[in-house]
């Protein structure tokens, strides 16, 4: 899965994979989650916004399920 590095001030990268429709969100402190079944718009919304911890808090985290990696 590729990477895409992101301004903010918890999260590193983000990365999407389109067969599986998985999100992976890797922290500045070490950490990666993937989240599954996340629709392709909200890999685009996240990693466009202009607050990506804002953005992953209020349309990922407690929507989708996730497993830490």
């Amino acid at each position: 899965m590729d990477m895409v590095s992101v301004e903010s001030s918890n999260v590193a990268a983000v990365g999407y994979d389109e067969d599986s429709s998985t999100l992976q969100v890797e922290f500045k402190n070490g950490t990666t989650y993937q989240y599954f079944d996340v629709p392709q718009h909200q890999f685009i919304g996240l990693r466009d916004a202009d607050s990506v911890g804002g953005y992953l808090a209020a349309h990922i985290k407690g929507s989708y399920r996730y497993s830490k990696v």
